[in-house]
C-alpha cells in the first residue's frame, strides 16, 4: 500500500511536465476564451491563482472515451491558469488510492469518477476532510451528492438507457443484446437497465472481458450464431460498435448495431450505414465543465445544479447528424 501510493504520487506530480493542448470551438463565452487563450499562444485566460486540480478516472488503457473527457478538462485547465494532473486505473481499489495520493499531495480539487462508487466512498471522504472540493463526473450521479459532492456532470445512465430503447422502437426492434463490457460497473448495469424499462420488446445482457477485444468478438458471433432471433446489438462504449459490427458479418447475422458514446469510427459507421445510432454523452463537455465548476467554486464560491446532476447526455446521433459531428470527432472533441 504505501509503495502504491508513493507512486501515485510520483505519477501525480509527474503530470505536471505535461503540455496542455487543445482548442474549443464551442459558441459564446466559452469560444471566446477558448479564442483568448490561442491569442494568448496557450497563456490562461484569467488572472486567478494557479490552482491545481486532479482529475482521477476509472478508464482503462486506450479508451478513446476518455481521451475526450481529458482533452476537454485540459483546455478549461489552460483558459483558467490551472495545474491539471491525470491519473487513471481500471482496478477501483487503485483509483481510489490515486484519489489519496492527490489528497496528499494538497491538490485545490479533484475530479473524479464514481463507477464503483463503494470503493471510491472512503477516498472522497478524505479529500473532503482535507476542506478539498471535489467534482464527479460520468459514473455516479446517484451517489455523488450523498458522498459530499460540489457537483456531479454528466449523464444519467438509466435515462439515457430509456432513450435507446424509445429508439428503437421506433425502429420497430424486437430483441436486443446489451453488451456490458465492464462487470460491477453501475452506471453500466443502469444503461441496459433502463434499455429495458422502455423496450417494448426483449432485452438479453451479455457479460464481455472488454479488455480483450479478440474474446469480445468471440463472445458476441458466438450468441449472435446461436440465437438468430436477436435482431440489435448495443455495445456501451464507442471501441466495441466496430468490435461488434465484425462480429455480426462474421455470424452472418443481419442485427443492427447501436451504440453508446461517439468517436471518428463510429461518427464515420453512422454516416455509411455501418451503424444504426449512437448515444452521445459529450465526454469533452465534461471534462471541461469539470474543471470550470471547480475553477468557479474556487474563484467565487459557485456551484452548479443546485443538488442535482448537471446533464450533458443523451443526444440520438443518426447518420443524418453524423456528417456534421464527424469533423469535431476527428479532432477528438466529440
Amino acid at each position: 500500500m504505501a509503495r502504491f501510493r508513493t507512486w501515485a504520487t510520483i505519477a501525480l506530480a509527474g503530470a505536471l511536465g505535461l503540455s496542455l493542448a487543445g482548442c474549443s470551438s464551442h459558441g459564446g463565452k466559452r469560444a471566446e476564451d477558448a479564442r483568448n487563450a490561442a491569442a494568448a499562444q496557450g497563456r490562461s485566460a484569467v488572472s486567478t491563482p494557479r490552482w491545481t486540480f486532479a482529475m482521477i478516472t476509472h478508464s482503462g488503457d486506450g479508451d478513446t472515451f476518455w481521451d475526450i473527457v481529458q482533452s476537454g478538462a485540459e483546455q478549461a485547465a489552460v483558459k483558467d491558469n490551472i495545474n491539471f494532473l491525470y491519473s487513471h486505473d481500471a482496478n477501483a481499489q487503485q483509483q481510489a488510492q490515486l484519489v489519496d495520493a492527490a489528497v496528499d499531495q494538497k491538490v485545490d480539487g479533484i475530479i473524479v469518477t464514481l463507477a464503483k462508487p463503494d470503493a471510491m466512498k472512503a477516498a472522497v471522504a478524505r479529500a473532503e476532510k482535507a476542506g478539498i472540493p471535489v467534482v464527479t463526473v460520468n459514473s455516479g450521479s446517484e451517489e455523488s451528492k450523498a458522498f459530499g459532492a460540489l457537483a456531479h456532470i454528466g449523464q444519467d445512465e438509466t435515462i439515457a438507457g430509456e432513450a435507446v430503447g424509445d429508439e428503437l422502437n421506433k425502429r420497430g426492434r424486437k430483441k436486443v443484446l446489451c453488451v456490458l463490457h465492464e462487470q460491477g460497473n453501475v452506471g453500466h448495469e443502469q444503461r441496459c437497465a433502463g434499455v429495458k424499462k422502455s423496450f417494448h420488446g426483449t432485452v438479453e445482457n451479455l457479460y464481455v472481458n472488454g479488455t480483450n477485444m479478440p474474446d469480445v468478438q468471440s463472445a458476441l458471433e458466438a450468441r449472435l450464431q446461436s440465437d438468430k432471433s436477436v435482431d440489435t446489438v448495443v455495445t456501451l462504449g464507442a471501441p466495441y460498435a466496430d468490435t461488434a459490427v465484425k462480429a455480426r458479418s462474421d455470424a452472418g447475422s443481419r442485427a443492427e448495431v447501436d451504440t453508446f458514446d461517439l468517436n471518428a469510427k463510429v461518427a464515420s459507421e453512422l454516416k455509411d450505414g455501418t451503424l444504426g445510432f449512437a448515444v452521445d454523452q459529450q465526454p469533452y463537455l465534461q471534462g471541461y465543465e469539470a474543471v470550470d465548476q471547480l475553477w468557479l467554486y474556487k474563484y467565487n464560491a459557485n456551484a452548479l445544479g443546485g443538488g442535482l446532476p448537471v446533464l450533458t447526455g443523451p443526444q440520438i446521433i443518426t447518420k443524418d447528424q453524423a456528417a456534421a459531428l464527424e469533423q469535431y470527432t476527428k479532432r477528438g472533441t466529440r
